[in-house]
C-alpha cells in the first residue's frame, strides 16, 4: 500500500494499530529512523494523542541511554564502527526499560541513565508505570538484533540522506552533504544498519517522511 496522509491522519492510522487496552500489557512502540527523520517530533506527538485517547503513556529516548564519551569514542571521533557499536548502553536500556515493560514485567523504569551534554552517567530515582501504559520510544538502531524482538508494534520512517543532512545541518550545524568527511561516522554506520537488520523490512508501519507535514505510508 502507499497513501499519503497529514501529519495527524498519520498519527491517528498509527495510533489505532497500538494494541488495545487490556488492564495490564504494556504495548511496547518504536519509532526508529536515520539521525534527523523527524522521530523524537513524531513520538512526542504520538504520545500526545494517545493521552488525549485518555491511555497512559511513558516516553523514552534511546538518546538518554548513551555510552559515556569515553566509551563512544574509543575507537575514534571519526569512526563508523565506534558509532555503530559503542553509541548506546544496550544492557542498561534493557534493565531500565524494556524488562519493566516486557509482558509480567515489574513496569519499574527509568527513563535515563546518561546526560549526554555533561557526561554524566544518572542514576534517577525509578517510576512505577500504571498497568496498560503504552512505552513510546524513539531512537535510531531500534531494530538491532538487541532490540528488535521487544517491539509490539515498530515504525520506521524513511529520510533519505541528503535530506537528514540538512535537516541536521540546521539543527546541529553540521555539514548538509551525506558524503563530507566529518558525515562519515554517522551516515556509514546508519548504511551498515540497514544492510545488515534491514529495518524497513522489518517495520511493522513504513512511513516516508521526507515532508513533516505530509508523510506517506508506504507499508503496513
Amino acid at each position: 500500500m502507499s497513501a499519503a496522509f497529514s501529519r495527524a491522519d498519520a498519527l491517528a492510522f498509527v495510533a489505532a494499530r497500538i494494541p488495545a487496552f487490556d488492564g495490564q500489557r504494556c504495548p511496547r512502540i518504536a519509532i526508529d529512523g536515520p539521525d534527523g527523520a523527524g522521530k523524537t517530533h513524531f513520538a512526542d506527538a504520538l504520545a500526545h494523542l494517545l493521552r488525549d485517547q485518555e491511555r497512559p503513556v511513558v516516553r523514552v529516548s534511546l538518546d538518554d541511554f548513551h555510552n559515556t564519551r569515553e566509551v563512544r569514542y574509543r575507537l575514534g571521533r571519526g569512526s563508523p564502527e565506534g558509532f555503530w557499536s559503542d553509541s548506546y548502553n544496550y544492557r542498561q536500556f534493557h534493565t531500565d526499560v524494556l524488562t519493566p515493560f516486557r509482558p509480567g514485567g515489574s513496569r519499574r523504569y527509568r527513563t535515563a541513565c546518561h546526560d549526554v551534554t555533561t557526561d554524566a552517567v544518572l542514576t534517577p530515582e525509578p517510576q512505577v508505570a500504571a498497568p496498560g501504559t503504552v512505552l513510546v520510544v524513539d531512537g535510531i538502531f531500534l531494530q538491532r538484533n538487541e532490540l528488535s524482538s521487544h517491539w509490539d508494534v515498530s515504525i520506521f520512517l524513511d529520510v533519505a540522506f541528503a535530506e537528514t543532512a540538512r535537516r541536521m545541518a540546521l539543527r546541529d550545524g553540521s555539514s548538509p552533504e551525506p558524503d563530507h568527511p566529518t558525515m562519515r561516522r554517522y551516515v556509514e554506520a546508519q548504511r551498515r544498519y540497514f544492510r545488515e537488520c534491514k529495518p524497513q523490512e522489518q517495520a511493522t508501519i513504513l512511513i516516508a517522511n521526507g515532508d513533516y507535514e505530509s508523510p506517506v505510508v508506504l507499508r503496513a
